[in-house]
């Protein structure tokens, strides 16, 4: 049974790192830990604060990710095509589309890409580089901090699953 739960809190915590780096799923997998908890366990009604903890978590990480990227790129005075176009840098950068990048691969590529992608929808759109890398930072920023606040829910989640299971399964 501890070697279950091991296992299971080291899915959470690869759904912590999600929570922060596009691409990976976040909540969603410590949501699915601790469906698998409750299966192992035989009860939901041991982990029943940490799912509806992880599920407010789940629907919260969804809401913060659409509003800080909304939100920085409208404080930055994006476009459309601007977000367009960090969704494509995101997606070409994480696959190693970009030219190769001596060190980084496909993390650094998910950092890049989007600024690129962001900064080329733009230019294209309003063919002024200086607004055009204004708006491109603009994305970015908010999708960091968006991705940073998702990590800070993350680990809360986590943190609840662990003080209201760990005495079960460790006795202390």
């Amino acid at each position: 049974m501890q070697i279950i739960y091991l296992l299971l809190l080291a899915l959470m915590v690869v759904g912590i790192i999600g929570s922060v780096v596009p691409a990976i799923p976040g909540a969603s997998l410590i949501l699915i830990a601790i469906i698998i908890w409750g299966f192992v366990k035989g009860s939901f009604a041991d982990v029943s604060t940490p799912l509806i903890v992880t599920g407010v978590v789940l629907i919260l990480s969804i809401a913060v990710d659409w509003l800080a990227a909304y939100l920085g790129a409208k404080k930055a005075g994006a476009s459309n095509w601007g977000q367009i176009g960090a969704i494509i840098g995101l997606i070409a950068g994480f696959l190693g589309l970009l030219p190769a990048l001596p060190v980084g691969g496909p993390l650094l590529g998910m950092l890049i890409g989007p600024l690129l992608g962001a900064i080329i929808g733009e230019f294209l759109y309003r063919r002024n580089l200086v607004l055009a890398v204004k708006a491109g930072i603009g994305i970015v920023v908010g999708s960091v901090i968006g991705n940073l606040i998702q990590g800070l829910l993350a680990i809360a989640a986590v943190v609840v699953f662990l003080v209201t299971t760990w005495p079960q399964v460790f006795g202390t």
